[in-house]
């Protein structure tokens, strides 16, 4: 997972996205490491078990390539999960990284970024996706 979300390139995928029907996603938000490191984190089972505050932030996904909208999230949040070694490890972020952990949970659950948006923008942004892409709504993996 973590060779594919490098090359295309992306801060996070989970596992639905390459076709993968488990409770897994791995994040790298280097702006989240004070040296800008890579810092792959692997979370398996994740559950978010605290959010806070609000923030809202303009994200895109390799699912709906080239589509950028701002979406509202919890500003912080904690989450729970398992690393790829099996030990459970409790994590918690704020702004990019809090964004990124809810943006890649949510794929696990079935949604896209573009379901928190009101039903125009996320009409709009589909059909920009499909002038775009070539590709139908219908044909956009999870």
């Amino acid at each position: 997972m973590a060779e594919t979300m490098y090359a295309a390139p992306g801060i996070g995928l989970a596992a639905p996205q390459i076709g993968v029907t488990k409770r897994i996603f791995v994040i790298d938000v280097r702006e989240s490491d004070p040296s800008g490191e890579p810092k792959l984190r692997v979370f398996i089972n994740p559950e978010i078990v605290r959010k806070e505050g609000e923030i809202v932030w303009e994200e895109g996904c390799l699912s709906i390539p080239e589509i950028h909208e701002e979406v509202r999230r919890a500003m912080t949040v904690t989450v729970k999960a398992y690393d790829e070694f099996g030990e459970p490890f409790e994590l918690t972020g704020e702004e990019l990284l809090a964004v990124a952990m809810q943006h890649e949970n949510d794929h696990i659950d079935g949604v896209l970024f573009i379901d928190h948006l009101s039903p125009l923008k996320r009409k709009l942004a589909w059909r920009r996706y499909e002038r775009l892409s070539g590709r139908s709504e219908a044909q956009a993996q999870v």
